[in-house]
């Protein structure tokens, strides 16, 4: 037992490799179930990218014993909510309900964990829902699709090359042979973990989990991703040109180091000076100063299992040059490098970062996603309780050292997106 800001949290590991992680919070009679599985996109290979997503979605289409659509009428009926999602680097089931339900959540994902029931005609269905959900979210989204070609240039060996949904011909041609051995390796309960969080009892819980899921074989361990993305040499340029697109968007993406590498707490802090809201320095000056975008940010999310992207980005005001926004872009990054930023500027985005990691803790749901997020990552929930007073020693030439590391010409891939009808 150990506590997370004055919460208690507790383990249990059951004989078949199941961990078990439970959070006490006796404020509301409410509870998260929620399931990790330790399997995204970065678990793929190419020619079958997606099939994590793809199998995400079969996963609400029945077992012997509860026919398809079966599950999401259990839980609404029990006055629950449920839902699923998958990354690069997990996949993971939940449902939110009153905590006297949480016995329904255990007889229903114990059932799915290992009894799955793919039949041929959903799972042509489903591979025609996948399929138009990339249509929909990315091919006709121009901003998407100039995202999605910037990571497949940065990343020319890792997995994180291809998008989480997949390659629109690698969905049409996964079998549903390749859905059965992709569940039989991934979906075992070795390779995952449940965090519980609400009005429970950490002892009735382990109980009640060794009870439905304590029978369930262990599976053989998942072959391990050995892909190592080599050091970029030299910038990298890719141009979308798009009929949707109305704007002109100019993004810079640099590999950075991710969660447990030390680094991702000046990296945090910098992407918060750069790019969080109106008072950043992206802002400022593109938006106020130059007038050139609409919209400015950076972004960094070093909850990864491997290197992972540093980006900023802007929306073009109508008339403005890609070139010229890139400029400006870059010439922020090098501010950075420089130190041209104020004490007070460290302090405000010090305590955001802060205020954000803290504000997720605020509910049965998102405490859940950041153990389960850790746990999966492999650093472990205890990462929780270092990481404030870890943001807080951040100084400013910790900030200056990372930008000048990383954020260089050699390892920045530029990405552009022109309407088609400016050409």
């Amino acid at each position: 037992m150990a506590e997370v800001y004055g919460l208690n949290v507790r383990t249990k590991v059951l004989d078949n490799g199941l961990k078990v992680v439970v959070l006490e919070d006796h404020s509301t009679p409410t509870a998260t179930f929620q399931v990790w599985y330790r399997v995204g996109s970065r678990n793929e290979v190419s020619g079958r990218t997606g099939i994590s997503h793809l199998l995400e979605h079969m996963m609400f289409k029945g077992t012997d014993k509860y026919g398809p659509g079966e599950f999401s009428k259990i839980v609404a009926r029990n006055g629950g909510v449920e839902n699923a999602f998958t990354s690069r680097d997990y996949t993971a089931y939940f449902e939110n309900w009153a905590s006297d339900r949480l016995k329904v959540s255990m007889e229903l994902e114990s059932d799915r964990m290992r009894n799955l029931k793919l039949d041929p005609q959903e799972f042509e269905r489903e591979k025609q829902v996948v399929m138009e959900e990339r249509r929909l979210r990315t091919e006709d989204d121009p901003i998407s699709l100039l995202v999605e070609e910037v990571y497949a240039t940065s990343y020319k060996v890792h997995p994180y090359h291809w998008p989480v949904i997949g390659w629109m011909s690698d969905i049409k041609s996964i079998t549903l042979e390749d859905l059965k051995r992709h569940y039989k390796t991934y979906y075992a309960p070795n390779n995952a973990v449940i965090v519980v969080v609400g009005d429970v009892d950490a002892q009735q819980v382990f109980r009640q989990v060794e009870e439905y899921f304590g029978a369930l074989p262990r599976g053989e361990n998942p072959p391990p991703v050995t892909s190592v993305e080599p050091p970029q040499r030299g910038e990298k340029r890719v141009t979308v040109v798009s009929p949707e697109a109305r704007l002109s968007f100019v993004m810079l993406a640099f590999h950075v180091p991710s969660i447990d590498s030390g680094e991702e707490y000046a990296l945090a802090v910098l992407t918060n000076i750069l790019g969080e809201g109106k008072s950043s320095h992206l802002y400022q000056r593109l938006v106020y100063e130059e007038k050139a975008a609409v919209f400015t940010s950076a972004h960094y999310q070093g909850m990864a299992k491997d290197p992972v992207l540093l980006y900023l980005y802007a929306g073009l005001v109508p008339g403005r040059s890609p070139r010229d926004v890139e400029v400006l872009l870059r010439e922020e990054v090098a501010k950075m490098k420089r130190g041209e930023f104020t004490d007070r500027e460290l302090e405000k985005a010090k305590n955001q970062v802060k205020a954000a990691f803290i504000y997720g803790l605020d509910s049965n749901f998102y405490r859940a996603m950041n153990i389960g997020k850790l746990e999966v990552l492999g650093v472990g929930w205890e990462y929780m309780q270092t990481y404030v007073e870890r943001i807080g020693v951040v100084t400013r030439d910790d900030v200056v050292r990372v930008a000048k590391k990383y954020l260089k010409d050699t390892n920045l891939t530029v990405g552009i997106l022109v309407p088609e009808r400016n050409l």
